[in-house]
């Protein structure tokens, strides 16, 4: 096992953004692999519940949590990869977190808003 697989593995987050340009997907990542950590340990703790021994459920709900950022982080750089735009993430320009530009029919939502408020 390299170490970018045992990084997308133990830490999602940084995996992403170590070798991947899609570091608009690291926060998102971040905040499942933090809940993971937290339901783990809270989960040991006695849960919500407040049980006297483990929780399991609240164990098992947090390593799941943890499972979806590492698959997330993996999805993640391994579109980066296969991005034809930018193929190894060159020149830091990946279409997978780029904004999309408004089309010219399109209206601004805040402009919607002051014409109710005025």
């Amino acid at each position: 096992m390299n170490l970018r697989n045992l990084l997308i593995a133990l830490t999602p987050p940084v995996a992403v953004c170590r070798w991947g340009c899609a570091s608009c997907c690291a926060a998102p990542i971040a905040v499942f692999w933090i809940a993971g950590i937290t339901g783990i340990v809270y989960g040991f703790l006695g849960g919500p519940a407040q049980l006297p021994h483990v929780s399991w459920t609240t164990v098992g709900l947090g390593a799941g949590l943890w499972a979806i950022a590492a698959v997330w982080a993996w999805t993640t750089l391994r579109s980066v990869e296969e991005d034809l735009s930018d193929p190894a993430c060159r020149e830091g320009r990946s279409t997978i977190c780029r904004l999309v530009p408004p089309r010219p029919d399109e209206a601004d939502p805040l402009d919607e808003v002051r014409k109710f408020q005025q």
